[in-house]
């Protein structure tokens, strides 16, 4: 028996020496691969991480301008009953509240358009995000040897 595991034991050493470039070879690629892989991981992350301040941002800004909006309309509806005579308009001429009118008019349509704006910007987030996603299950599902996939896994792949 000593003889047999030593026989199988040095023909096992042998076979190991006798492909150590092979193996160093494999495991320097395997390694490169890992790292290039976990480069990815990091440069995705910080991309997802971007756009959530950036969606953050965004998102106050349009807190913002909603705030803004309001006052907007609440001096505008002062503003209004003061042209028709319901409210007392003191000593501002109709000429003047016509000119503040007017001036009401241009920041509510500026507001609007810049909500608008921002509503592009959000939406753009959302579509970089979800095509991220799509890239990274992509990449998922190619790192899987083709032998392996049925064909459920390899139509999900073309539709991704």
């Amino acid at each position: 028996r000593k003889q047999a595991t030593e026989y199988s034991t040095s023909s096992s050493d042998e076979e190991f020496e006798s492909k150590p470039s092979l193996t160093h070879k494999a495991k320097r690629a395997l390694r490169k691969r890992r790292k290039l892989e976990k480069e990815t991981k990091q440069l995705i992350k910080q991309e997802e991480l971007k756009r959530l301040h950036k969606a953050q941002a965004v998102q106050r800004q349009l807190e913002e301008l909603e705030e803004r909006q309001r006052a907007l309309e609440i001096f505008g509806v002062e503003l209004e009953r003061e042209l028709r005579g319901e409210a007392d308009s003191g000593t501002k001429d109709e000429n003047q509240m016509l000119h503040e009118w007017l001036e009401l008019v241009m920041e509510k349509n500026k507001l609007t358009r810049y909500e608008s704006e921002l509503l592009i910007i959000a939406q753009e987030l959302e579509l970089e995000d979800h095509q991220s996603r799509l890239e990274q299950k992509l990449r998922e599902k190619m790192a899987i040897d083709d032998s392996l996939k049925d064909e459920m896994d390899l139509n999900e792949e073309d539709e991704i």
